[in-house]
């Protein structure tokens, strides 16, 4: 029988930062092969269900895998950083997770597409908790940027909320040149080669003549077969879809000013802890929300912009590389601390 104590070595061993950081970048580089060989299908052909369940298993798995380590980062005395730094991060991360299950359940299990469904409740947790996790890392330390740091930060807040306002922005057809308003009285009407369509008059009613009794027309019913029975979503379903109908807009916005303010914080985050001793793992955890605005900013453009947008596209894999990202930023953080507090004392001769 093993000892105790061999189980505590295995199990150390099986989470070692090694183990995680390889697993995490096989998963990554797993999920980019998956949406490049199958994003892309044939015209006027949706992609196959296995492809949308696919790119649901690829980030439920990066995103609980996250949270687990996030959470043991709270659970851990030893984290130098804070622990309800990463409390808030890893419930960030579960939230995602869950809020991904409901919609992968709305959208696979019922057939239904939402532009709002209850998944959207644990989206909003996410930001409130990845914002409160990661502000209070940077009120931890003492921000002494410099001037160029400062400007690089003012850089990406312009760019940001430059692709936020034209995302956010309502699609108008494009005006062509002729038809502006300077050149709109001296440009040629179109030529039409159409003819006139003949006006015929309506038939003459003979004097005297009574109007025949109209008969009612006789309307089939409906009939339901079992095919439709199964297509057809309960009752509850379009309830709620109704109910939440209204937030559609407010939530859009939602979204992107939080993408924004997550991406001026990860920039902070990023340039203070800078060449220190914890920098890779908040490098990490930068990049990752860097990968989380570019999906979202990605997906936002593609509903509004392009017609009949399937989800599963190429750009939609930076979802899984920001909860990949998120993990391996939790791995550093744990090794780094227990590391530290090891630390040898010097021996008596």
């Amino acid at each position: 029988m093993s000892s105790p104590s061999n189980k505590s070595v295995n199990s150390k061993s099986f989470l070692s930062l090694q183990t995680i950081v390889l697993s995490a970048v096989s998963w990554a580089v797993l999920a980019l092969l998956f949406f490049l060989l199958f994003s892309v299908s044939a015209p006027g052909e949706e992609r196959p269900a296995w492809y949308a369940i696919g790119t649901y298993i690829f980030e439920e798995v990066a995103y609980l895998g996250a949270a687990i380590l996030c959470l043991r980062n709270w659970r851990s005395p030893q984290i130098v950083s804070g622990r309800n730094v990463w409390l808030g991060i890893g419930l960030g991360m579960l939230s995602y997770f869950l809020g991904n299950l409901v919609l992968g359940y709305w959208e696979l299990g019922l057939g239904q597409d939402p532009e709002v469904s209850p998944g959207d409740i644990f989206f909003v947790a996410t930001y409130l908790f990845l914002g409160w996790g990661i502000l209070l890392a940077v009120l931890s330390r003492r921000l002494n940027l410099e001037n160029w740091q400062w400007g690089v930060v003012g850089a990406i807040a312009v760019i940001g909320g430059l692709l936020a306002w034209l995302v956010a922005a309502p699609v108008e057809e494009p005006q062509s040149f002729l038809m502006s308003p300077a050149m709109a009285q001296t440009a040629a009407a179109p030529k039409t080669t159409a003819q006139p369509r003949a006006v015929k008059a309506p038939p003459l009613k003979p004097v005297g003549a009574t109007p025949a009794a109209k008969t009612p027309a006789v309307t089939p019913a409906p009939t339901t077969t079992p095919e439709s029975a199964e297509l057809a979503p309960p009752a509850w379903v379009t309830s709620v879809e109704a109910t939440l109908a209204p937030l559609e807009t407010v939530l859009n916005w939602f979204y992107i000013v939080s993408d924004l303010a997550l991406l001026i914080i990860a920039t902070v985050l990023l340039l203070a802890f800078w060449g220190g001793r914890f920098s890779q793992s908040w490098r990490m955890i930068a990049a990752a929300a860097f990968s989380l605005y570019i999906a979202d900013i990605w997906f936002q453009y593609a509903q509004k912009s392009i017609p009949d947008y399937q989800t599963g596209s190429l750009p939609e894999v930076f979802w899984v590389f920001s909860g990949v990202l998120f993990g391996i930023g939790a791995a550093l953080e744990h090794d780094l601390s227990t590391r530290s507090r090891r630390t040898p004392g010097r021996r008596r001769a």
